[in-house]
């Protein structure tokens, strides 16, 4: 049974284009966002000895997180809007998914590290 590319998923030239710029005013906001951020974060720590070093760990390694899963959800928007098909939609999907379970999974442990090490330290009496 032949679909004579009937049922080919093909996005108009139109609305890829749009896409695009869509795309690339996301990926700008979103570098603007992080270097805000990083100003910021930066402005606290300067703030001397009311913040503690595992707040600092603590924020960087957020800040971190949050511009490496912003990028795979870009670079991941990037990769449909270059989809010939439906199937590779899909492969591509699968492919997102999987990657970001591996990563979040890996940064959840390593948070849980950084917050235990940082509830020690708070709690060490000082000598």
């Amino acid at each position: 049974m032949s679909d004579n590319g009937q049922n080919r998923f093909e996005i108009p030239k139109e609305m890829r284009s749009m896409a695009e710029a869509s795309f690339d005013q996301a990926r700008k906001a979103f570098e603007k966002f992080l270097a805000t951020a990083q100003q910021t974060a930066g402005t606290i720590e300067e703030r001397g000895p009311t913040v503690r070093a595992g707040a600092k760990d603590i924020s960087s390694k957020a800040i971190t997180y949050a511009e490496k899963n912003v990028q795979a959800s870009l670079d991941y928007a990037q990769s449909l809007l270059k989809a010939k098909d439906l199937t590779e939609v899909m492969k591509l999907h699968s492919e997102y998914v999987q990657s970001q379970m591996r990563s979040l999974a890996e940064q959840a442990s390593e948070m849980g590290q950084i917050v235990s090490r940082a509830a020690m330290d708070a709690v060490k009496p000082k000598s």
